[in-house]
């Protein structure tokens, strides 16, 4: 689904009824994406922290529900919330919806999908998107890091294959090889149900050789999966790592990465500064377009402006 080229399946169609845009990624194959790899796990969560650092909650929009919709933007790259109105038509509060089930009608307006297959529709005007612009067309919200899911593909396949190494047990098989003369049968079956008892779930059989007055190098033991000398995986996670962090433009020293040098990151308090100034307060102003639509005293705010105002 996603290991091919991400960008082919960039594009937005209509389903095959024409009522639907189908998103140009697909919502559960990045969702699942999460799970693939530990620093692309995190990044999400974090920045969403960052965001929720700044906000200030307010009676239109709590804490709680920033938190889901900051996380949805991360990932998917763009939230939805449900406009609730009092009988005058003012937005009093902000509900989020979950990106991953919300699709957009051809006819306007907006669907989400529900579990039992049936579909909650609503007008234009109930929905407030916010949504990353994807310059490839303006009806999905799309995340920055695509760029680096092939490079998040190849970290999660990497760890597979050395999990697969030691399941199957490559690292255990061996040969026991005896050049002993006065060895019994008895003890050579003594010894292979040793051997044979020996052998994990999983793993390669071991194999018992004695030859009588054999030379030194009458056997010789050529190692089967060994992944010492050509071991690649540190090679490729520490670079398919980087990639990952860049493609989410995360700065290693907020990423949890250990510096390979003894003078680190530098100071993490500046890092974290510059970082919240340039990454995570432009997406505040993202999600500040719900300011327009809630009633003026149900409108929430952001750490910086108040900080700000109290300086001046």
């Amino acid at each position: 689904m996603l290991t091919e080229n991400i960008g082919q399946y960039l594009g937005v169609f209509a389903t095959h009824d024409g009522r639907i845009y189908t998103p140009p990624v697909s919502r559960q194959g990045l969702a699942k994406l999460l799970r693939a790899n530990a620093h692309h796990g995190a990044i999400p969560g974090f920045k969403r922290n960052l965001l929720l650092r700044e906000f200030i909650p307010s009676l239109g929009c709590s804490t709680a529900t920033m938190s889901r919709a900051a996380l949805d933007f991360m990932v998917f790259g763009e939230a939805y919330f449900f406009r609730k109105p009092n009988m005058f038509g003012q937005i009093l509060e902000m509900e989020h919806l979950p990106a991953i089930n919300m699709r957009v009608m051809v006819s306007g307006g907006f669907v989400m999908l529900q579990p039992d297959g049936k579909e909650v529709e609503f007008d234009q005007d109930e929905i407030e998107h916010v949504l990353n612009y994807d310059v490839e067309q303006n009806i999905y919200g799309v995340p920055d890091y695509l760029g680096g899911l092939q490079a998040l593909l190849l970290n999660e396949a990497a760890t597979l294959f050395r999990r697969r190494y030691y399941s199957n047990g490559a690292h255990a098989g061996y040969i026991f090889y005896t050049n002993d003369p006065n060895l019994t049968e008895e003890d050579e079956d003594e010894l292979r149900a040793q051997i044979s008892a020996s052998k994990g779930v999983g793993n390669f059989r071991s194999m018992f050789v004695n030859i009588p007055d054999g030379g030194e190098k009458a056997i010789q033991i050529i190692p089967v999966g060994d992944f010492q000398a050509k071991d690649e995986l540190e090679k490729v996670k520490n670079i398919t790592r980087n990639d990952v962090i860049a493609a989410w433009r995360m700065n290693p020293a907020l990423a949890g990465i250990i510096p390979e040098n003894s003078a680190g990151f530098g100071d993490i308090e500046k890092i974290d500064r510059v970082y919240t100034s340039n990454e995570i307060r432009p997406i505040c102003q993202l999600f500040s377009q719900l300011n327009e639509t809630l009633r003026e005293d149900r409108r929430f705010g952001w750490r910086e402006v108040a900080v700000m105002a109290e300086a001046t």
